[in-house]
C-alpha cells in the first residue's frame, strides 16, 4: 500500500467534507459543523466501498477532486489543460445565498493491479479495466450511499439521511468524469436502473425529510 497516495486522498476526502459542509452550512455555522462531519462519513464510506470492489476485481481506485477536461462528444472537444471544479459548490452556494446545493466536487480514475497484470487464462491476459468494471464501482458508491440514508432516516439522523440522498443523486447526473458518466457511457441500462431508482427515492425523501 503507497501511505502517501492514501494519505494525499484522505486529505482530498477531508476538503471535499469541509467544502460542501460550509456550502450548506452557508450562513449557518452549527449546520456546516454538522453538514461538514456528515460528508465525512458519506464520501469516507462511498470512497471505502468503492477501493473494496476494486479490490475484489484487482483494480486500484484513486478517488481525486472532479475536473473538467471534455466538452464535447468529439475525442478532439477538450481543454488543453483539465479544469479543477471543487469551486463550483462554494459559487453556487454564494450566488444562490445557500437555497442551491451542488454537491458533485470528486470523481476517481482506475488501474489495474499487478496481480491482474499477472493473472493468465488461458492463453490470453486478461488485464484491461473495461468501462463495465468502472461502471460497477461507480455504482457501488451510489447504492452504498442510498443505503446510508434510509439507514440514517430510520435512525433519526435526518440531516445524514438528506445529505446522504443528495449526494447519491448528484453522483448519478451523466456529467464529465462524474460517476454517472461512468455508468452511461458503460451500460445505458445499469444507469437508467440506477436513475429509476434515484427518482423513487428522491421523490420518497422530498416527502419525509
Amino acid at each position: 500500500m503507497d501511505i502517501k497516495k492514501l494519505s494525499v486522498e484522505i486529505l482530498i476526502i477531508a476538503l471535499a467534507s469541509l467544502i460542501l459542509g460550509v456550502s450548506v452550512g452557508f450562513d449557518n455555522l452549527p449546520l456546516a459543523y454538522a453538514a461538514g462531519l456528515s460528508f465525512l462519513i458519506i464520501i469516507g464510506a462511498n470512497v471505502l466501498i468503492k477501493k473494496t470492489v476494486g479490490y475484489f476485481l484487482e483494480i486500484k481506485v484513486r478517488t481525486k477532486f472532479w475536473s473538467w477536461y471534455q466538452y464535447g462528444l468529439r475525442k478532439d472537444s477538450h481543454f488543453k489543460k483539465t479544469v479543477p471544479m471543487a469551486w463550483i459548490p462554494l459559487l453556487a452556494s454564494l450566488l444562490t445565498k445557500g437555497l442551491f446545493w451542488w454537491l458533485a466536487i470528486l470523481e476517481f480514475d482506475v488501474e489495474p493491479k499487478t496481480e491482474r497484470v499477472a493473472k493468465r487464462h488461458g492463453l490470453y491476459r486478461f488485464t484491461q479495466v473495461t468501462e463495465w468494471h468502472i461502471a460497477w464501482i461507480a455504482a457501488w458508491g451510489i447504492i452504498l450511499n442510498f443505503a446510508l440514508a434510509i439507514i440514517a432516516y430510520i435512525a433519526g439522523f435526518e440531516l445524514f439521511a438528506r445529505l446522504s440522498l443528495y449526494f447519491a443523486a448528484w453522483s448519478i447526473i451523466p456529467l464529465s468524469g462524474l460517476d454517472g458518466s461512468k455508468i452511461f457511457f458503460s451500460s445505458r441500462g445499469l444507469w437508467i436502473t440506477l436513475a429509476t431508482i434515484t427518482l423513487i427515492i428522491l421523490g420518497w425523501g422530498l416527502t419525509v425529510l
